[in-house]
């Protein structure tokens, strides 16, 4: 079988703001990190000690996520990669999930052992760590949330195959639907995680201090550790199906399947995504019309979910053979 390729399977829109922003926050974090380590170092404090390792953890998830930024962009356009690059964004997001889920989980053991074992508490040091990790997170989060949202950066371009055998290649792209960036959503998720453990250590620090409930600020580790958990898990399932190159919802196929019902059955039907947000599509067709393959393909044009659609169409005994 022989064939024609006039374009290149890219489907990986790169958000460089999002890239540009991620840096900037890594530079505030490792600053931080290393000034409260030295800190703690030189002033006995564990607190300060504590909270400039947990800020390594999150330099480490942000380095993860400009990895993938610029790995995505400098293998874009290779050949190895069928589909471009566009999940490597995917595979960033969900590393940094894995990332974020081992901080729970550290974050409630710790939390669980200070509640059995209670230690003193430095609160005046403890309090003024605690804000000074909030104030960094709250910049974090400023340079961070305009971006972390669904956005196209940059509209896909049209294609087209020739393949004998009545087979078709196409490409169609959307520009209504809005873009998941999961690999800045991840890093934001961290940057929201921190600030909450923030916000839960400075109620519990006052309570301590002024009213003596010590083992508030045990409590409060364990509901963030919960939380922080809740929003490990759902960042992994919105990556996860994408890695494992799981089926679009059964509603959308029962569409497509009952366009083209009148005039072919469906023998096979594939429709997945090959980045955060562009499907393919490949569907095996028995043809019970005379349709062309071009006709069937104009049928399903108004599927602008599929961005590259791969169509074979058999021809039954009465039909007549045709070629794209």
């Amino acid at each position: 079988m022989s064939f024609t390729t006039h374009h290149q399977h890219n489907f990986t829109s790169h958000n460089s703001q999002g890239e540009k922003r991620t840096f900037y926050v890594l530079l505030l974090t490792i600053t931080t990190m290393f000034i409260e380590i030295i800190a703690g170092t030189v002033y006995g404090s564990m607190a300060l000690l504590a909270d400039g390792w947990h800020m390594g953890t999150h330099a480490a998830a942000f380095g993860i996520t400009l990895f993938a930024y610029r790995y995505a962009r400098k293998h874009a356009d290779s050949a190895r990669f069928s589909f471009g690059t566009g999940k490597v964004s995917v595979l960033g997001g969900y590393t940094s999930a894995i990332a974020l889920g081992i901080v729970a989980l550290l974050m409630l053991v710790e939390s669980v052992h200070r509640l059995f074992n209670p230690q003193a508490i430095h609160f005046n040091e403890a309090i003024i760590v605690a804000c000074i990790g909030l104030t960094v997170n709250v910049v974090s989060m400023f340079l961070l949330e305009d971006h972390h949202h669904d956005h196209d950066h940059g509209h896909g371009h049209g294609h087209s195959h020739s393949h004998s055998h009545s087979h078709d290649d196409t490409h169609h792209h959307s520009h209504t639907e809005h873009h998941h960036d999961h690999n800045l959503r991840a890093a934001y998720m961290h940057v929201l995680a921190d600030t909450l453990t923030s916000l839960l250590a400075i109620v519990a620090l006052l309570f301590g201090k002024f009213y003596g409930w010590n083992w508030l600020d045990a409590v409060m580790g364990m509901v963030g550790a919960l939380v922080i958990a809740k929003w490990t898990m759902n960042l992994m399932k919105q990556t996860s199906p994408i890695l494992l190159d799981e089926n679009i919802h059964q509603g959308y196929r029962d569409s497509v399947i009952e366009t083209l019902s009148p005039y072919a059955s469906v023998t096979d039907f594939h429709m997945w995504k090959v980045s955060g947000h562009h499907y393919s599509a490949a569907i095996t067709l028995e043809s019970i019309s005379d349709k062309s393959v071009s006709e069937y393909k104009q049928m399903l044009a108004k599927f602008d979910k599929i961005n590259h659609l791969t169509l074979e169409v058999h021809l039954n005994g009465h039909a007549k053979h045709r070629t794209a």
